[in-house]
């Protein structure tokens, strides 16, 4: 999976084994340039660009998704990495944290401090 695009995605494409599959998801860096097919079949790989909306076609799917998500949370299904906490108040500091590089997992803004 590749959320930068434009200056990762040939590490990304690099990184496969055969049959392997990457999904450029975002465009933190740029969008990723045009690939020509013939390039995945030296290692018979996959390629993916999906589109949230195409997810998340109506809002009651939206619901659906966001409902599963809260209950695999709630089973401790998921596992969350939270790399830092921030409170709001300090917002600035979060983005120059999250910029940084050093964040490995999500960061969490506070809104109170109870």
């Amino acid at each position: 999976y590749d959320g930068v695009g434009k200056s990762t995605h040939k590490i990304s494409l690099d990184s496969l084994k055969p049959r392997g599959m990457c999904v450029f998801f975002g465009n933190a860096s740029g969008p990723v340039p045009p690939i020509d097919p013939l390039a995945l079949s030296g290692k018979s790989l996959y390629l993916s660009r999906p589109r949230l909306l195409d997810y998340v076609a109506t809002r009651e799917e939206l619901w659906e998704r966001v409902a599963s998500v809260f209950n695999m949370l709630a089973r401790g299904v998921l596992d969350v990495k939270v790399t830092q906490e921030f409170p709001l108040a300090d917002v600035a500091k979060s983005h120059e944290f999250l910029e940084s590089g050093q964040s490995t997992g999500k960061l969490v803004l506070r809104l109170r401090s109870d």
